[in-house]
């Protein structure tokens, strides 16, 4: 059986992600989401949960990203989907580190080098993951616990 993978049209795995998708903080930064797509999926999945977290230490796991309860039979979130009211119907944007509901682009600190923007995408045997959007990323991982029946990854590097 093929495996349960995400990838991106902007970007491949552990290589540059455009400046486009960065914080608006960022020189050429424009905050529009990442567009992902997956194929794959395990065929008992009822939802999808989606997590954007940078793992570079001086970022201590800041969330860029947070989704909870993609209808399971979407298989892509268009570029620029968050904040425009063209998320699937029915999913629910989280608060990112900046404090904003949806997607919130890179912007590491100058001179700390490249950050890891690991995107990591669950697929899930319920309908609806019980979290709000003020829901930590702690969490949001301790609702995931029994329900995962499959995780794929996505890393985007970036620096300035």
């Amino acid at each position: 059986m093929p495996k349960f993978s995400i990838r991106s049209s902007a970007f491949e795995e552990g290589k540059a992600m455009p400046s486009r998708y960065a914080h608006r903080g960022v020189q050429g930064g424009q905050n529009i989401s990442v567009p992902l797509a997956w194929d794959n999926p395990p065929p008992q999945t009822k939802s999808f949960a989606l997590a954007c977290v940078d793992l570079h230490p001086v970022a201590n796991k800041w969330i860029h990203w947070l989704v909870a309860n993609i209808p399971a039979g979407c298989r892509s979130l268009p570029e620029g989907c968050s904040m425009t009211g063209a998320m699937p119907k029915g999913s629910m944007e989280l608060k990112n580190t900046y404090g904003d509901q949806g997607y919130g682009g890179p912007q590491p600190p100058t001179g700390t080098g490249p950050h890891k923007y690991e995107f990591s995408l669950y697929a899930l045997n319920v309908d609806t993951l019980q979290v709000s959007p003020q829901t930590s990323l702690s969490a949001f991982m301790k609702a995931l616990e029994g329900k995962v029946l499959g995780a794929a990854r996505l890393t985007g590097i970036f620096e300035r």
